[in-house]
């Protein structure tokens, strides 16, 4: 074992707090020796913790603590009271996702702190997991004498960051929660943004700051106090205290993933490790797949939500969406609108939303029947306008409906403002009071998405949350929350020209998706919204499906549009959801991102990516192949001249070549292009 050996580079990287070293300060490092940890106290006797890597202080002491709502605060008087260490070195198996089997290796150090009797006398434990790829680490509040409910105004968590560096962020707090336009300025910079947040140091370090295991908690801010040092504020509630716990209860995970360059940032599993295994047992009911659907035509303003003329969600035309389907391979069509409540202002009110009761021109029995004997499944919707407290009250009714019917995915929606969330009970399942508006992101929404997964779960259900919550990682415990939204999607194309800059999908790719898979709903391949073209050539369509991770990939287009895209089809029909291997093959934050991913089903390799306003040529290594193999490679490309600014956005180049491990292929992508690849054994 590696113990002893990181156990001596804790004690001779040691970083003093409080001005000099004391006697009483924790070290520990990661199993590699190469991120070293120092907790202790300061003067003041306030519980602090630094960070170094390879020798430099990356971190510098950070005060750790609560600001309490009902009595002394737990940010002075503490002392340590002693510490324990750990360390494992496992893998797990994901039933889906972007890599099957996943390493979960670290040492972990729990520090246990005392505060003075005039400061309260309260007890607080901190475990610190270390990774070679970024560390976790959690409060835990045991139980103890006169404190059985914590009401905490806020949490004092810091990160005091010591390297110069480039940071690429959205805000947090504003109204349109996290489909916002990412910035990137330097770290100093930064005001107060949602997580994850990504960084590159001046040497070249990549960090992303976010969170795991969210659960029964606020969501966190990264807030600026002064310079490039942050703080964690937690997502506000209307009722005062931002998070009440009864003890015993452990916070939320505070994660950094650390990475000598891009790759390690995006190949790391490190909130998935600090998540609790599969709690659902057998989920083979959960089923990674393509799908179409009754959207874009709303999204448009072609076909509305509300009943009348313009009805999207016909049964009809949800017939013919499901030929479509049956005929190309796609085992799901989404259907939205297909339920009363849509008519007049449902925009942040919701109350007249049934999830049991479908339109007048939507015969959900005969449809679902009709799905059923093309071999093809409805996808659901639960649109909620922000109204928890009347989803809550008849949510099972609507999953126990739709498992009866054969519906196995749901798309839920949250559509509100920021801080427009109508709730009337403090948690889910309690006694009905009066009316009051919460955060997208506080505790009383963390607790509702939480609700709802299980509650689908118990149907055998799996979500597709928009609108959500962030991801932390939580699908390792509960693998039926396959996807989730939580950024701008491609709907945004819609409604203005380039609306999503053709920057925006590569900066996701180094942000957002980070944290967990994303419903973008890629593949409006006649690159045509409602009031423009898309940032995007035609090869960036199919790039997509490679570098926005989700186990449900959507071809978002009218099936006309499809149709008329028979070569691309070819591509999007053979492209998987589900995979053995994932690897970031090249890449920049922000500029580019090209993927390598192999079939969990089969010996099938994908390549491809996307790329921002910046014409580039990228050398592919096709390093991750088998060796001693020959793979066919059938390639879509940007055509000569293409670019996302002309009707060139339409040009696109076909090719077939054999490739080996050891070849690499020089890829010219446009202005807002992309590529895609198939490889294939060759017997």
């Amino acid at each position: 074992m590696k113990s002893l050996a990181w156990l001596a580079l804790a004690s001779a990287a040691l970083v003093p707090l409080g001005g000099q070293a004391l006697a009483q300060d924790v070290t520990a490092a990661s199993p590699d020796g190469s991120i070293v940890l120092t907790v202790g106290t300061d003067g003041d006797s306030r519980p602090v913790w630094s960070l170094s890597r390879k020798g430099k202080l990356l971190i510098a002491p950070s005060k750790l603590g609560f600001v309490l709502a009902d009595g002394l605060n737990m940010v002075r008087g503490f002392s340590i009271a002693g510490s324990e260490k750990t360390s494992a070195d496992d893998t797990w198996e994901q039933p889906w996702g972007e890599r099957r089997f996943v390493r979960n290796t670290y040492n972990q150090v729990t520090v246990r702190f005392r505060q003075s009797e005039p400061q309260g006398s309260k007890l607080m434990n901190v475990t610190f997991r270390l990774f070679d790829d970024g560390v976790g680490f959690r409060y835990e509040l045991p139980r103890q004498a006169g404190l059985e409910t914590m009401k905490i105004a806020d949490e004092t968590t810091e990160f005091d960051i010591v390297p110069k560096g480039t940071a690429w962020w959205i805000p947090g707090g504003e109204w349109n929660r996290y489909e916002q336009v990412y910035q990137q300025t330097p770290i100093d910079g930064v005001s107060t943004a949602h997580t994850p947040i990504t960084m590159k140091l001046d040497d070249g370090t990549h960090l992303s700051f976010h969170e795991a295991a969210l659960v029964d908690y606020a969501g966190y801010w990264f807030k600026r106090a002064d310079g490039q040092k942050f703080r964690t504020t937690l997502s506000p509630s209307a009722g005062g205290p931002r998070v009440v716990r009864t003890l015993p209860f452990a916070t939320p995970w505070r994660t950094i993933r650390i990475a000598d360059g891009a790759a390690g940032l995006v190949e790391s599993d490190l909130e998935l490790n600090l998540n609790e295994p599969n709690r659902l047992g057998d989920v083979s009911w959960i089923k990674p797949a393509r799908y179409i659907g009754i959207w874009w035509g709303m999204i448009r303003n072609d076909w509305s939500w509300a009943e009348g003329p313009l009805h999207g969600a016909t049964t009809a035309r949800t017939k013919k969406y499901i030929d479509y389907a049956a005929r190309h391979g796609f085992r799901g069509v989404l259907v939205e609108g297909w339920n009363k409540g849509w008519n007049g202002d449902w925009f942040g009110h919701g109350d007249a939303f049934s999830f049991t009761e479908p339109t007048p021109d939507f015969d959900l029995n005969a449809v679902t029947r009709y799905a059923r004997s093309k071999g093809v499944r409805l996808i659901g919707h639960h649109e909620t306008g922000g109204n928890i407290a009347n989803y809550e009250a008849h949510m099972d009714d609507g999953f126990a409906l739709y498992a009866k019917l054969g519906v196995d995915v749901v798309k839920t929606g949250y559509v509100a403002d920021a801080g427009g969330i109508i709730a009337d009970t403090d948690a889910p399942g309690g006694t009905p009071g009066p009316m009051r508006m919460e955060w997208h992101d506080g505790q009383r929404m963390v607790q509702h998405h939480l609700a709802v997964v299980q509650a689908a779960a118990r149907h055998h259900i799996a979500i597709n949350a928009h609108e959500p919550v962030k991801d932390t990682g939580l699908r390792r415990t509960y693998p039926n929350w396959i996807a989730r939204e939580g950024a701008r999607g491609m709907e945004y194309n819609a409604w203005g020209t380039f609306s999503n800059g053709p920057e925006h999908e590569p900066t996701l790719v180094y942000t957002r998706m980070l944290s967990g898979p994303m419903d973008f709903t890629p593949g409006v391949l006649s690159l045509e919204g409602a009031k423009g073209p898309l940032a995007s050539t035609l090869a960036k369509q199919l790039g997509l499906y490679l570098a926005i991770y989700s186990p449900i990939q959507m071809a978002a287009d009218f099936i006309e549009q499809l149709d008329k895209h028979p070569r691309e089809m070819d591509f999007i029909k053979s492209v998987p959801t589900d995979w053995s291997q994932s690897h970031l093959i090249a890449g920049e934050i922000g500029d580019y991102a090209v993927f390598a991913r192999r079939d969990r089903q089969s010996p099938r390799w994908f390549v491809g990516g996307v790329n921002d306003a910046t014409a580039r040529t990228v050398k592919l290594a096709f390093d991750f192949l088998e060796p001693g193999k020959r793979y066919k490679a059938a390639v879509w490309k940007d055509g000569d001249g293409a670019t996302y600014l002309t009707e060139a956005r339409h040009k696109i180049s076909y090719e077939t070549r054999t490739v080996r491990k050891g070849d690499s292929m020089d890829v010219w992508l446009a202005p807002g292009g992309g590529v895609a690849m198939r490889l294939e054994p060759v017997r």
